[in-house]
């Protein structure tokens, strides 16, 4: 299976990242974009470039463990691949690359030995404290090689109690070098959107504490799982779903799970639940039946918050109040794998094709019902910032619309104008900043980007002290003027992304290394026709760009580029070239 666009780009990022800093680099993709198939095609180009490498992915639960070996598989047939998981019946220990489920192997780094790069999938579930097993698995790779690279990827780079997982003391990854977020897979039409009511039915939580950066499991337990507030909140997801094919329920507890899955029974429909007790053949039985639409529904006590890959989900009812930025992103991915109708082929079709042909299939987005007030406290979930330990709740990003005065209970952020799932205009509201200039800014602090025609582009040597030249490049947008930035001499991302416009603009391989390049062949370059762009706070922000077919005129009208130097290898030919990346 050819890779997307941005499984390349990180896959790229993660070597561009080596070759300049050689640290550990995180991934952050969102869930259903396909981290199994990225994280397999970077081990087989890791083994197939470099043959004496060991690699080791390592995962907590073993659908996951078994999900990533069948993707390496599928792309590296005769991989000298192994798997060392007691749950999957087998201890492969001395495979070159093995497949772990981490509570089996996190006391046997001596029997595995030397391992040149760790990958852990949904690393956000590893804590910082060295004393896990986590921890003390790393730590014993690392004293056999203190060389290994560690490689996370996660869909929320952020742990439970909030914290990145790239920052502070005792961080396990050193940059976060490519992002590929929710927003940006509902745009490209590779996820399916999201809608969020804000239902009538609440929990009262007062009194319940908080330990570990999320509230108190048994005090939670105990405020939500009320015989009359189960009723009613599941009462409104049956009226709700009436027309969804297939719901997922949150619940706080094994009980509450229980109380659920017999009251949306009670309601004619089929559900099951599943637990961290139920029997691993139960499960599967379970998940096989919900997967073919044999189950309307299926209630769960946090088990099912990732690596639960159902595309058909989308309802999503959430009885599961979180304080974790982390659980609540999670919970709510489990509804955007996009379901196309049959025959449609996702990757030979335009980004406007996949939203169309998602817009007209069985699931044109899921209903995500928000009993525990989690969208009000972090937000959209493309916008979620998770908050800082001590710095406090502050208000509510979101606002509803009324549904007392017409609306449609739809939960949107704050600076949102007019409903996007009803068409609902909201009145000015003094939480929403404006802005009253005549000029070409932003009169809200956030809002949709909108694309603009370039009628010309001009670029510019940007220095500043101490650090490595830049591209100024200046879009002229009418009678406004967009500014953004390149950074071929810089690492990581700006360097990535930089290489990837350079590339989009049939500009010549090998790309440029440093700005004065940059600058001496912009005539290889094709002009840029519109550029998208949304406002940030008091500018405007660059968010995409289509490239032209014609070639621009450069700066200075008259200088050729220098072509001596084209790239007549291909990719594997220089990764051949090359060292170990690290």
């Amino acid at each position: 299976m050819a890779l997307r666009y941005y499984q390349r780009e990180a896959i790229d990022a993660i070597f561009e990242y080596w070759r300049e800093e050689g640290g550990h680099p995180l991934v952050d993709m969102a869930t259903g974009t396909g981290k199994s198939i990225t994280m397999a095609t970077l081990t087989r180009e890791l083994v197939e470039g470099w043959p004496e490498l060991r690699v080791l992915n390592v995962a907590h639960r073993e659908e996951l463990v078994e999900g990533n070996f069948g993707e390496l598989v599928g792309v590296y047939p005769f991989a000298p691949v192994g798997i060392y998981a007691a749950a999957l019946g087998r201890r492969d220990r001395h495979a070159q690359i093995i497949f772990g489920q981490i509570q089996t192997i996190y006391n046997k780094a001596e029997e595995i030995g030397h391992i040149d790069v760790l990958e852990i999938d949904e690393v956000h579930l590893v804590p910082r404290d060295a004393e896990t097993m986590y921890g003390q698995f790393i730590a014993a790779l690392l004293a056999i090689n203190p060389d290994m690279k560690i490689v996370g990827f996660t869909a929320t780079i952020y742990r439970l109690d909030s914290g990145r997982l790239d920052e502070g003391d005792g961080r396990m990854f050193d940059k976060v070098v490519y992002t590929y977020s929710i927003s940006q897979g509902i745009e490209d039409g590779f996820l399916a959107p999201l809608s969020s009511k804000g239902m009538a039915t609440g929990f009262d939580l007062t009194g319940v504490g908080t330990l570990g950066g999320d509230y108190k499991k048994g005090a939670l337990a105990a405020a939500v799982d009320k015989e009359e507030v189960t009723r009613r909140a599941v009462a409104e997801a049956v009226a709700y779903g009436s027309n969804r094919r297939t719901a997922l329920f949150f619940c706080s507890g094994v009980e509450h799970a229980e109380h659920v899955r017999d009251e949306v029974r009670r309601h004619g429909r089929t559900c099951e639940i599943i637990t961290g007790n139920t029997p691993k053949t139960e499960r599967r039985k379970i998940l096989h039946d919900y997967k073919a639409g044999r189950l309307w529904g299926v209630s769960n006590d946090a088990v099912l918050t990732v690596g639960t890959n159902v595309p058909g989900i989308d309802l999503i009812a959430d009885l599961a109040p979180t304080k974790s930025a982390s659980r609540y992103v999670q919970k709510a991915g489990r509804g955007t794998r996009p379901v196309y109708p049959p025959g449609f082929d996702p990757d030979s079709a335009t980004a406007e094709e996949r939203r169309n042909a998602i817009a007209a299939g069985p699931k044109p987005n899921c209903l995500y019902l928000d009993y525990a007030k989690n969208v009000s406290y972090h937000g959209p979930v493309d916008m979620v910032q998770p908050k800082t330990p001590g710095r406090g709740d502050g208000s509510p990003p979101v606002k509803q619309c009324p549904q007392e005065e017409g609306g449609c209970g739809e939960l949107v952020h704050i600076s949102v104008m007019t409903c996007p799932c009803c068409g609902r205009d909201f009145p000015p509201s003094e939480d929403v900043k404006i802005t009253a200039k005549a000029d070409d800014v932003p009169i809200l602090s956030k809002a949709e980007a909108t694309w603009r025609k370039v009628t010309e582009r001009s670029f510019y040597l940007h220095q500043k002290p101490g650090k490595p030249d830049s591209i100024k490049c200046v879009y002229v947008c009418g009678m406004s003027q967009i500014n953004d930035f390149m950074g071929p001499e810089h690492t990581g991302y700006f360097k990535s992304k930089t290489d990837k416009w350079w590339v989009r603009h049939s500009g010549l391989r090998p790309m440029p290394k440093t700005a004065l390049e940059f600058l001496t062949r912009q005539s290889e370059l094709n002009v840029t026709d519109e550029i998208a762009v949304a406002p940030d706070g008091r500018y405007w922000s660059m968010k995409d760009y289509k490239p032209g077919n014609e070639k621009a005129h450069a700066n200075d009208n008259d200088r050729q580029a220098n072509n001596d130097n084209i790239n007549h290898l291909s990719e594997q030919d220089w990764r051949d070239l090359e060292e170990v990346p690290f």
